[in-house]
């Protein structure tokens, strides 16, 4: 869907999701519309009052059978000109009568659901000009005309929330002109309608809305043709920040020809398919003497969509650079709303519950993505990426997990990755950066996204408490990778060392039962010696330790979980305590040390959950039961406090020991000096 802004998209979206004719606080309405006695002298139990030649005449009061009252006139036996009905269970009827009827003008109260009108009667039924007020409160009314009990003419509609429609009414429904305020909502249409809904031309207007809840200045507006409620036939959208498509309508999206017009005066005219441009063409340049805005070089809708790409473009001929840039901005175009489903839906994976569109991607969710759709199958890995899409960052940010990772730096990042993935295979295309991206979002994005694998989010209760330990785990990531480039990386083989000098290798977690839990996502898992010169990236290390906790810690899970069950006393004092003293003992020199190591509350349990007509969330798991869950977030608490925080802890106190006793280095400058010294001497240096 073609938007212009941030707050343009997110009305879109309540577009989706509201009926256009939303009228949900419409009720049944019971009239009490009771149909009086018939008024013979036979049905009278007891008369009181003025009589005339054996007639009742003149004021009176008359019972009837069932317990129905009338006080008021009378003329020989027929109750008329002005009087009072009332009825057993207690509802009233005040005005003019005309043989035993209410026709002129009265007011009914109908005690059962605190209806009450007040206007013209004709024949006992509403009609003519009358109010009705449909509850005690008086906040859901009509005032206008009537037609034998039924909003007929033009009239004007209150609801319980708020809402108001002025205009024509036929058989209690909105039919005609008429205008419609969702104040709720902050949209109004003005135009026609039929049998409750918009149908025929109209125009819907919706104002857009801050966070706070307060109102913008701004607003979108659709002016067109209406079916059924829906935005259907020739229309043209106005969208607030400045952009307007004029084409074909049907079902509320954008369907058949359309011409889309930027706020700086380009316009592109292609046809449309369910919302989206299928086979764009450029028509029109920007006016001369417009002012261009900062974006203008771009042909999507709005900043947070625009490319940054310009690695890629300096290495095609300068003559076709324009022309690539805009046809992978169509490609871009098409999978707007796809690409914005996949990056909120990243975002969320690691986090209990949090209001919508108030987390951001992180270079972590993003490495996710990329081997939940096998890119790190394709000959690149995950660092090899980070080097692509560097931009002018500091060396020691390239492969950190916390970088923010914001929708246009998503986009063009996998624009970059297509292009270093597919353009070897491409024969001679005329669009070479649009069909590595077509490509890529065909083959690899669509069919993979949101289908998460791995240790960390596959489970999402589990991911949960797993982030707790995200940045310890990062520093100790840190102290074992190796200085290249300006940057710290870690293989495989520097992951196995880090297991063997922390002593966390043992009968159960052996090096095989290692090299599984790391090949358990590459291309060929059988082959467990292709990947160990392999750099991976903090995520891939932070899965191993996750595998390595099922296996560590299968045995004290259990008797956790029984603890767990028997009493909940444990669970309290980690609620009260937020450190945890744990021993350990040195297995080379069997001295022992205490340890503080975080012990951090299993939260509740998390749930991933996407846009409106997404896809299912997260693969579940082998043990994905409520018992399977709890395991694995015991054995993930279990391995961190534990076992790999104080054997790192460990590991770095005896390193520090060592680094102290060690002897001092002699410089080479010193070594030079020595040499001029004594120059028949051989002198062995060592170089710091």
């Amino acid at each position: 869907m073609i938007s212009k802004s941030e707050e343009g998209r997110r009305s879109e979206k309540s577009m989706s999701q509201i009926k256009s004719h939303p009228d949900s606080d419409e009720q049944p309405e019971e009239d009490g519309n009771y149909e009086l006695p018939p008024l013979i002298i036979l049905t009278v139990q007891r008369y009181e009052g003025e009589t005339c030649e054996g007639q009742f005449h003149g004021q009176g009061v008359a019972y009837f059978e069932g317990g129905h009252v009338y006080k008021g006139e009378f003329v020989r036996n027929i109750p008329m000109g002005q009087g009072t009905y009332t009825w057993p269970d207690g509802s009233t009827f005040k005005g003019e009568v005309y043989n035993g009827i209410r026709h002129g003008t009265g007011t009914y109260k109908c005690t059962q659901n605190s209806l009450f009108y007040s206007g013209q009667w004709h024949q006992g039924k509403r009609h003519g000009k009358g109010t009705a007020y449909y509850n005690e409160e008086k906040t859901s009314w009509y005032k206008g005309d009537w037609v034998r009990n039924n909003r007929e003419g033009c009239g004007l509609r209150c609801y319980p929330s708020g809402n108001i429609y002025s205009g024509e009414w036929k058989n209690n429904q909105r039919h005609g002109e008429g205008t419609m305020r969702w104040l709720n909502l902050g949209q109004k249409y003005v135009g026609a309608w039929q049998d409750g809904v918009q149908h025929g031309q109209g125009t819907h207007v919706w104002n857009l809305w801050r966070k706070d809840g307060s109102q913008y200045s701004q607003s979108n507006r659709y002016t067109g043709e209406f079916a059924q409620g829906q935005r259907h036939g020739w229309g043209t959208f106005y969208y607030a920040g400045g952009a307007i498509y004029e084409g074909e309508w049907k079902n509320n999206k954008k369907h058949g020809q359309g011409k889309f017009t930027l706020s700086d005066g380009r316009a592109f005219e292609g046809h449309f398919v369910d919302d989206q441009m299928i086979t764009p063409n450029l028509r029109a340049h920007a006016p001369l003497g417009a002012f261009p805005l900062s974006h203008s070089n771009s042909s999507l809708p709005g900043p947070d969509m625009a490319l940054n790409i310009d690695c890629l473009l300096d290495i095609i001929p300068e003559r076709k650079r324009d022309t690539e840039r805009k046809q992978v901005e169509f490609v871009v175009l098409r999978q707007e709303r796809e690409l914005r489903s996949i990056c909120s839906f990243y975002s969320r994976l690691g986090y209990a519950r949090s209001p919508e569109n108030t987390l951001q991607l992180s270079r972590l969710q993003f490495w996710r993505l990329l081997k939940d759709c096998n890119i790190h199958h394709r000959g690149i890995t995950l660092t090899q990426i980070d080097r692509l899409i560097r931009e002018d960052v500091d060396p020691a940010e390239i492969h950190s997990p916390f970088t923010p990772v914001l929708l246009r730096k998503l986009v063009s990042y996998l624009v970059i990755v297509a292009y270093h993935i597919h353009s070897k295979d491409m024969v001679s295309p005329k669009y070479l950066l649009a069909a590595c991206f077509s490509k890529l979002m065909t083959d690899d994005i669509l069919p993979n996204a949101k289908n998460v694998k791995g240790f960390l989010f596959r489970q999402p209760d589990v991911g949960v408490v797993a982030m707790n330990y995200m940045k310890r785990c990062w520093e100790v990531f840190q102290l074992f990778c190796t200085a290249t480039r300006d940057e710290q990386t870690m293989t495989c083989h520097h992951l196995l060392w880090m297991f063997k000098d922390l002593h966390l290798l043992d009968h159960k977690l052996t090096t095989r039962r290692l090299l599984e839990i790391i090949n358990a996502e590459s291309h060929d898992p059988d082959n467990l010696s292709a990947s160990v010169d392999l750099e991976i990236t903090f995520l891939e290390f932070f899965e191993v330790l996750l595998g390595c906790a099922e296996v560590t810690c299968e045995q004290v899970s259990e008797t956790l979980k029984e603890d767990h069950q028997v009493s909940g006393s444990n669970t309290e004092t980690r609620k009260d305590s937020p450190e945890v003293e744990t021993g350990i003992s040195s297995a080379q020199d069997g001295s022992q040390f205490n340890v503080k190591t975080e012990a951090n509350e299993i939260p509740e349990t998390a749930e991933y959950t996407n846009n409106p007509g997404g896809e299912i969330m997260c693969r579940p798991a082998e043990n994905d039961t409520k018992d399977g869950k709890l395991e694995l977030k015991m054995k993930t608490v279990e391995f961190f406090n534990h076992f790999f925080f104080p054997a790192s802890d460990y590991y770095q106190l005896v390193t520090r020991n060592k680094e102290r006793k060690a002897p001092p280095r002699i410089s080479e400058t010193d070594a030079l000096d020595k040499m001029q010294q004594k120059p028949n001497h051989a002198v062995r240096t060592t170089c710091s």
